[in-house]
């Protein structure tokens, strides 16, 4: 496998940390948790492990794995950039390589909010963070 190929294959292995997977063994075993670790042989580490009774932790040997699927809808930075750009045209750059949006080369959006920027603009942005958030939130409990 080329680097380029390889390099996205780790990354997106890097994205799954902190979301809510099911793993499934090849024995037929699912576990449903949080993943907290992942390495890129699979073996996998998940967190508030639902199901198993008493078992906060478990780390399952990527040997084992027969499939992993993310079970949360994955934060869209593409729809929260479109939405900064109707008030910031032409001010703002999709960085899908970092997880990130940047507005006028000084404020930094992440999936968890304004992460670097302040000032009027930075507020600006924010405000519209937290009004797409709760968009979201309104279009899944209506689902």
């Amino acid at each position: 496998m080329s680097a380029a190929p390889a390099r996205r294959f780790i990354e997106e292995l890097g994205s799954l940390l902190g979301k809510k997977v099911t793993v499934e063994t090849i024995e037929g075993k699912k576990y449903k948790g949080i993943v907290l670790g992942i390495h890129e042989d699979l073996s996998t580490v998940l967190g508030d492990v639902e199901g198993e009774e008493g078992t906060f932790k478990v780390v399952i040997n990527g040997k084992s794995i027969k499939e992993v699927k993310l079970v949360e809808r994955p934060f869209d930075l593409k729809s929260l950039a479109d939405a900064i750009s109707r008030v910031f045209p032409g001010l703002v750059k999709l960085r899908e390589d970092i997880g990130a949006i940047i507005v006028m080369d000084k404020i930094k959006v992440t999936e968890s909010g304004v992460v670097e920027g302040s000032g009027p603009s930075g507020e600006k942005v924010r405000q519209i963070y937290e009004d797409y958030v709760k968009s979201l939130k309104k279009t899944s409990s209506s689902q």
